[in-house]
């Protein structure tokens, strides 16, 4: 690739970039270029949201940079205070250890483990002592602390800011002076702490790394950031079945963004696809890619198959979980809750009443008793199915 070329691969659904020359500028000095990412080990299910920037990373080591995939267990002792509107419980060290191993598992789906550099800020962060500390907090202002978005209207509301929530930007920006980074990457709401490590990269005498951000990726709802807490994520250790389904069900809309933020597609063959004009097809092709890349092509193909049978031509699966049940009658909704096919009994009874269950193929109207014996297939929304057997 030619710089241009490069510089256009790297910010491909990219937000910022600061400064706006320096990625151009770095790629052209001919040095072996490292871009650090930090992750707080607090959420260590990685869903399709947080592989945005992990593909980004995959970008800058397809052009031959040096990557450091650095594991935030000493900040995820203080706790990263972005877009949090109270101080933020701290993770005991057990904690950190179990979800950054599980982190490890699954970052390999996207990035190249002979090109990954794993590490862990606490072994320079530990060491730094507080005599480090002050020397390093000495290096910034509170006024400039308080220009952060979340710290400025907690301050405004009369919120309590811990002063170790302080200490969490400087810590961060800490990682990129003993690594002596050429990029830091993060999400759109990390750029106040990316151009943190900026200022004290520069406080330190050293040439300050270039920020690249990237979007927050809306979730199925196509309104609210994806999260598991609100139940529009996708899991990339998701069954194939369950993430074809799942993505088949975004707006047509939010498929170009998806395109663009969690394929290598570069943007001129996204727009060939757009001129085609078929946005099922599309949608299913964006499906497969996804599916192919954390589980492969072979099941990509059988989950589109079990869409078009069983989503789209409304045929019941041929394998599915079953349960079996005993000899007293028992309500469909504490069935339902027992089994797992709703969070609660309320939960089971409103989507009774929304009418998204069915038993062998007709629709539940109330919530009533079910009894024995006999097999029936129990469905709930349009993927869930459970054979009963009651005695």
């Amino acid at each position: 690739m030619t710089t241009d070329e490069q510089v256009a691969y790297l910010t491909k659904g990219a937000v910022d970039v600061v400064p706006a020359e320096g990625l151009k500028k770095k790629l052209e000095s001919g040095k072996k270029l490292k871009v650090k990412v930090g992750f707080d080990p607090s959420a260590p299910d990685i869903h399709l949201g947080h592989t945005v920037l992990m593909r980004k990373m995959k970008h800058f080591q397809d052009l031959g940079a040096d990557v450091v995939f650095l594991i935030g267990d000493f900040t995820g002792l203080i706790g990263d205070p972005t877009g949090k509107s109270k101080t933020r419980p701290q993770l005991t060290r057990e904690e950190i250890n179990k979800n950054a191993e599980t982190y490890k598992e699954q970052v390999f789906k996207i990035l190249d483990p002979d090109k990954t550099i794993i590490d862990f800020n606490s072994r320079w962060l530990g060491e730094l002592g507080s005599e480090g500390f002050i020397r390093l907090a000495a290096r910034y202002n509170v006024a400039r602390m308080l220009e952060r978005d979340d710290f400025k209207k907690r301050y405004a509301a009369e919120q309590p800011i811990a002063i170790h929530e302080f200490l969490y930007p400087l810590a961060q920006a800490y990682d990129s002076v003993f690594l002596k980074a050429d990029f830091e990457l993060g999400g759109t709401d990390q750029l106040f702490n990316l151009l943190v490590g900026r200022d004290i990269m520069r406080a330190y005498d050293l040439e300050p790394q270039v920020v690249l951000t990237t979007p927050l990726l809306e979730g199925l709802d196509g309104v609210e950031k994806m999260s598991k807490s609100l139940d529009n994520y996708v899991g990339i250790t998701e069954a194939p079945n369950q993430m074809f389904g799942k993505l088949m069900s975004i707006s047509d809309e939010l498929m170009w963004k998806y395109y663009e933020l969690l394929t290598d597609m570069s943007v001129k063959e996204i727009e060939a696809v757009k001129v085609e004009g078929n946005p099922m097809r599309a949608k299913m092709d964006l499906a497969r890619r996804i599916i192919a890349d954390f589980h492969s092509k072979a099941d990509a193909a059988a989950a589109q198959l079990h869409f078009d049978s069983v989503i789209r031509n409304k045929e019941v699966p041929d394998e599915m979980p079953q349960h079996r049940g005993g000899v007293e009658p028992i309500l469909l909704s504490r069935l339902m809750a027992d089994v797992s096919l709703a969070a609660s009994r309320n939960e089971a009874r409103r989507l009774i009443h929304q009418g998204a269950v069915s038993i062998d193929g007709d629709k539940v109207a109330e919530d009533r008793e079910i009894s024995g014996p006999g097999d029936f297939v129990l469905k709930v929304g349009k993927r869930r199915f459970l054979k009963v057997s009651l005695k």
